[in-house]
């Protein structure tokens, strides 16, 4: 083991219900030797049932994660800051400190499953954004960089 700290960050959505959900459950699940992540939202509402799904189908279980607010999160010491949607990169409060915030957008599942036929067409856009995020996931730090 590494006495190297683990990077810090922080991803944050709107209701911190899905991307942001996943991304933490990814980070912890794959890179959690050297990165420590947590999630939260602008606007939290609750975990959604989708993303949980579709991330137990990768293997990752985000079961027991809650929707916070990203007011408990202000002023703690983070490497990064990450916005997951135009809302939360446009509602993002300032943290102070020497950390690096950036935004990767990523589609909103919840409202491209809006008019699914069925639950299998509904879960289709959650799978997509999910191997997105795994994708940013695997290429940390790489993939937070300009």
């Amino acid at each position: 083991m590494s006495d190297t700290p683990k990077k810090r960050i922080l991803f944050l959505c709107t209701g911190n219900s899905c991307r942001s959900q996943m991304a933490e459950g990814f980070t912890n699940a794959l890179r959690g030797d050297e990165y420590e992540a947590f999630s939260a939202g602008v606007a939290p509402g609750r975990v959604d049932p989708r993303a949980v799904a579709a991330m137990a189908e990768a293997g990752v279980d985000i079961s027991g994660q809650k929707s916070k607010a990203v007011d408990p999160f202000i002023g703690q010491d983070w490497d990064w800051v990450v916005t997951l949607c135009d809302n939360a990169n446009e509602a993002c409060p300032f943290f102070p400190g020497p950390v690096t915030r950036v935004h990767r957008g990523f589609d909103d599942p919840p409202l491209l499953a809006t008019g699914a036929a069925d639950e299998e067409e509904a879960l289709a856009p959650y799978r997509r954004v999910r191997d997105e995020i795994k994708a940013m996931v695997l290429g940390l730090p790489r993939s937070l960089q300009d």
